[in-house]
């Protein structure tokens, strides 16, 4: 291989890379080099979504159609949904879905899979690069066998990185390339030319001298935010019992200007990584014959909260309204797992949902990001159903109203007029100063 050439050939942008999967790393990924003048094959299984792209249509919602369209436009983007095309670029990066299966195991059915093509296609000099969430040594052990079933091997024949994605949808006040760039190589050639690509579009890099590295440290990331969420969620649980309003008392504590970080609870955790990725550790440790009691410790703790939610939504109903919850008709605000995206990967109100109808409730939602509930691989009998067309006359027709999403484009004065009971689990009625008897936080 000639790194030298390969490593000019970038900087002047005379590669062609492939991005396998448009999901929420892989689009805007794609568009960033795209931008930056990469010629840019984005791939996805889903024809659907690169129709869409093709004519420039967004599935995205911060990601407007008009980005869309002068990217598809200007020839550097070229979504497709034939894996055959990616044969001739020069660079492909994985950006696939890892999720765990239902017994909290890491399910790597997507990177192998992938893999397996890429292997049918690979050819020398070619660099290949991981961004899904993994554990330590997942790039090494599982995605490197399996390219080298082509008969070329890494670090003779092609380079082999990971450099973990460590993206927050919605996230407005970071830019893409603002956020710092995690790369671990498979050798040294591997690290400088993956760096050197990166560096192209991100404004800082962080080499890591293994990819073991570069995949622990996307797990760090997202394990001490899990600690942290399952602590305050525990602490909510313990200071409702005295009394004591939990949120005032992080709004207290993080006036210390050292020493303390804070972070909220909330009705479970949500998105791809943070209820994902403690898992994929937590494994990885047993398969090395150690346990990880905090990481499992937490896992418990949050993925305990939507049933607390129940509990206290039906505790509500009760005292207050003096039905049972099996007479009562609720309504969910937000179905997408954080505010202002259209993304509901394990989004805890599914959970809640069921739970409640498991109960005999009737259980509507209202969601203007997430019009109709899209296919889940743990949820699929909700898929298809949509959310009601907002009016806020029929809010009295709910005997509650179950804050699971503050989004910003509702009118929570307003809800709190109208609702016979309002169960808040994000304390935006709290933030915003709304103070009626009808109001219970959870």
């Amino acid at each position: 291989m000639n790194t030298r050439a390969f490593l000019d050939s970038i900087n002047d942008k005379h590669v062609t890379l492939s991005i396998i999967g448009l999901g929420y790393v892989g689009l805007p990924l794609a568009l960033n080099f795209s931008e930056s003048g990469f010629s840019v094959l984005g791939f996805d299984t889903d024809k659907k979504k690169v129709e869409q792209l093709i004519n420039g249509q967004s599935y995205i919602n911060y990601i407007s159609d008009q980005k869309i369209s002068k990217a598809v436009s200007s020839g550097l983007f070229k979504p497709v949904s034939n894996f055959g095309e990616l044969k001739n670029t020069d660079i492909i990066i994985i950006c696939v879905p890892t999720p765990i299966s239902k017994n909290r195991e890491p399910d790597l059915g997507f990177v192998r899979s992938t893999a397996e093509e890429i292997a049918r296609i690979l050819r020398s000099g070619q660099l290949i690069i991981l961004e899904s969430t993994t554990y330590p040594g997942c790039t090494e052990i599982i995605l490197k066998p399996i390219l080298e079933t082509s008969g070329l091997t890494s670090r003779i024949d092609f380079y082999l990185s990971y450099s973990p994605e460590r993206v927050d949808p919605g996230n407005r006040d970071f830019k893409n390339e603002d956020i710092p760039k995690v790369v671990g190589g498979d050798g040294e050639d591997a690290l400088k030319m993956a760096t050197n690509l990166y560096s192209q579009i991100f404004n800082h890099i962080v080499p890591m001298s293994s990819m073991d590295a570069a995949e622990a440290t996307k797990l760090a990331e997202n394990i001490f935010r899990s600690v942290n969420i399952a602590l305050v969620n525990e602490l909510k649980i313990i200071f409702s019992k005295m009394g004591v309003d939990v949120w005032e008392v992080i709004e207290a504590a993080k006036t210390k200007p050292f020493g303390f970080m804070p972070f909220y609870p909330g009705p479970g955790l949500g998105g791809h990584c943070i209820p994902v990725d403690p898992f994929y550790l937590s494994w990885r440790a047993k398969e090395l014959g150690e346990v990880s009691e905090f990481i499992e410790l937490s896992g418990k703790i949050n993925t305990g909260m939507p049933e607390r939610v129940v509990s206290a939504l039906v505790l509500g109903i009760e005292n207050k309204l003096k039905k049972r919850v099996d007479e009562s008709k609720i309504l969910i605000l937000g179905l997408a797992y954080k505010k202002n995206v259209d993304d509901t990967r394990e989004s805890p109100s599914f959970v809640i949902i069921k739970s409640l109808e498991k109960r005999g409730a009737v259980v509507e939602y209202f969601d203007e990001y997430v019009p109709v509930i899209p296919k889940t691989r743990d949820h699929s009998d909700l898929e298809g159903r949509k959310s009601i067309t907002w009016d806020l006359s029929s809010l009295s027709t709910y005997d509650a109203v179950l804050i699971c999403t503050d989004h910003d484009n509702l009118p929570y004065s307003d809800i709190a007029l109208n609702a016979k009971l309002v169960v808040d689990t994000r304390n935006v009625m709290g933030r915003l100063e709304i103070q009626s008897k009808n109001i219970i936080k959870a």
